[in-house]
């Protein structure tokens, strides 16, 4: 929640132009990170899931993952995932459910500075949250019953759906 909030306090500093060459490449990055190791993710690996794991887990997640939602944050879920998956073993499934709750944390901390700033459109984003919770609902239901391989494909839809975007407002919407 704080560094999620120092990173909205931070966004207002840093252009959009400015990063989204980064977010772009750091997507791409994890693209190939997770097409290049098929088992990622597949089959949980609690074998992985050492004091030492955990603790980075929870610093990338809790302090960089978290500062990176406030300031810039989409992709946000996609590097939790990551995180837990490849960190400490997690299965998709299990790694996507541990990400909504870290994400639950960062969206919070970033709405409060918005919030107090005058930032947010309440009624537009209340719209929003309705549908949002019936999509993670329906999501949710289908990872469960579909499993870590079906997490997996979704995840790099929304990947490359992503990049897609990010890339168009770059350099094609001007």
């Amino acid at each position: 929640v704080l560094s999620a909030g120092v990173g909205a306090v931070l966004a207002g500093a840093v252009p959009a132009s400015a990063y989204r060459p980064v977010v772009l490449v750091v997507l791409l990055s994890v693209a190939l990170f997770v097409l290049l190791r098929p088992r990622l993710g597949v089959v949980a690996m609690p074998q992985r899931r050492t004091p030492a794991r955990v603790a980075a887990a929870i610093a990338l997640a809790g302090v960089g993952i978290a500062l990176y939602d406030g300031l810039i944050g989409p992709g946000t879920g996609t590097f939790l995932v990551l995180a837990f998956t490849a960190l400490v073993g997690a299965d998709f499934v299990h790694g996507s459910a541990m990400a909504k709750v870290v994400n639950a944390g960062t969206n919070l901390g970033a709405l409060v500075v918005f919030g107090v700033t005058g930032h947010v459109w309440w009624l537009l984003g209340a719209g929003m949250a309705v549908c949002n919770i019936a999509g993670a609902v329906v999501g949710a239901r289908m990872a469960l019953r579909r499993g870590s391989r079906f997490v997996r494909v979704v995840l790099l839809v929304v990947v490359v759906a992503l990049v897609a975007k990010l890339g168009y407002d770059q350099w094609l919407a001007g």
